[in-house]
C-alpha cells in the first residue's frame, strides 16, 4: 500500500491506495498550517495509524518542485515551504521513502497514466482551485522546463499596467475559490466556500450568480485561447474541484466559439475536455510519480 497526500490551499486530502490505483481509504482536513514543521506534523499524524501497511509516501503540493531532490521552491499558497525538502522531512519522520510533485503536474500525470491524456501526444492540463495550476505534455511526456516552471500559468500577468509594472495574475482571475467567494458574497451566503450552493444558483439561472460565472468563464476562455496559440496541444483538460460541474467545460467551449464570432481573425480552436479524475487527480498523479521514481 501507498500513502498519498494532496496538499491544497483549502483542504489537505489523504488516501491509502494500492499499486493499481484503487483507493482503500480517503479523507481530508482543513488546511491550517503556519510553518513547515506544523505541516509535516499534521501529515505524519494521519500516516501513523497505517504505518505497518505502507511501503511509500507520495505527495502532491503547490509550488515549484524539484522531483529529483524533493525541494520545493516558492511554495505557491505555502511560501514558508520555500527551499524546504518535504520529501526528506517525511522520509525521516515516517521511515519510508517519500516523493513529491507539483499539484498541477500531479493532475497531468494522473491523466497521462489512466485518464484523458493516456493516448494523446500533446496536451495542457489546467487545475482550477485556489489558483490555477498548469502542466504541459509533449510527445506523451510531462515537461518540467529548464527552471522547473513549464506550465506555471498562475504567474502569468494579465492586464499589465506599464506605469505601476503590475497586473492581475492568471492564478487570481482563474481561481475557482475566488469565483465561489464572489458568488457567495453577492448572495449573502454565510459560508464563502459553499461551492455546491453557488453552482445550484447558477443552474437555477440566478442573475447575479450567472453574471459572475460568465465573467469568470470568458476570462478563462481567453487565457485558454492564448495557451492554444503558444503550444497548440491536441486537448486542454480542465481539472480541480469545479471540474466536476459539467457546465464549466460546456460553457468554456461555448465561450471560445462566441469569442471567435466576435473576433473573426481568431484561428485557434482549443478542444477543452474535463479531466477524468476531476477532484482526485492529484492523488492519482502523485502515486504515479512515486512509481516513475521508484518502481
Amino acid at each position: 500500500m501507498y500513502f498519498v497526500y494532496d496538499i491544497g490551499g483549502t483542504f489537505i486530502k489523504y488516501a491509502l491506495m494500492d499499486r493499481a490505483g484503487t483507493v482503500v481509504m480517503k479523507d481530508k482536513f482543513p488546511t491550517n498550517v503556519k510553518n513547515a514543521e506544523d505541516l509535516v506534523a499534521q501529515l505524519v499524524d494521519k500516516f501513523l495509524p497505517y504505518k505497518e501497511d505502507v511501503k511509500g509516501i507520495a505527495v502532491s503540493c503547490p509550488g515549484i518542485v524539484d522531483t529529483k531532490t524533493g525541494i520545493i521552491y516558492k511554495g505557491g499558497s505555502f511560501p514558508f515551504m520555500h527551499e524546504k525538502n518535504l520529501a526528506a522531512m517525511l522520509t525521516e519522520a515516517c521511515g519510508v521513502p517519500a516523493v513529491i510533485q507539483n499539484d498541477a503536474k500531479s493532475a497531468a500525470l494522473a491523466e497521462l497514466w489512466l485518464g484523458v491524456v493516456k493516448d494523446v501526444e500533446s496536451a495542457v492540463v489546467l487545475t482550477l482551485g485556489t489558483g490555477v495550476g498548469g502542466a504541459i505534455i509533449i510527445d506523451g511526456k510531462l515537461r518540467n522546463g529548464f527552471n522547473l516552471m513549464a506550465g506555471e500559468v498562475s504567474y502569468m500577468l494579465m492586464d499589465f499596467n506599464s506605469k505601476t509594472l503590475q497586473g492581475n495574475v492568471f492564478g487570481m482571475t482563474g481561481s475557482a475559490v475566488q469565483l465561489i467567494s464572489k458568488i457567495a458574497t453577492a448572495k449573502g451566503l454565510a459560508d464563502k466556500t459553499d461551492g455546491k450552493t453557488c453552482f445550484q444558483l447558477i443552474h437555477d439561472g440566478d442573475a447575479e450568480a450567472v453574471a459572475i460565472f460568465d465573467e469568470y468563464i470568458y476570462a478563462l476562455a481567453s487565457h485558454i485561447m492564448s495557451i492554444q496559440y503558444m503550444i497548440d496541444p491536441e486537448i486542454i483538460a480542465i481539472g480541480g474541484g469545479i471540474s466536476a460541474q459539467e457546465i464549466v467545460t460546456e460553457r468554456l467551449n461555448l465561450a471560445v466559439e462566441e469569442i471567435k464570432k466576435v473576433t473573426p481573425f481568431h484561428a485557434a480552436s482549443p478542444q477543452i475536455v474535463t479531466c477524468h479524475f476531476k477532484n482526485d487527480a492529484n492523488l492519482y498523479g502523485a502515486l504515479y510519480n512515486f512509481f516513475l521514481q521508484f518502481e
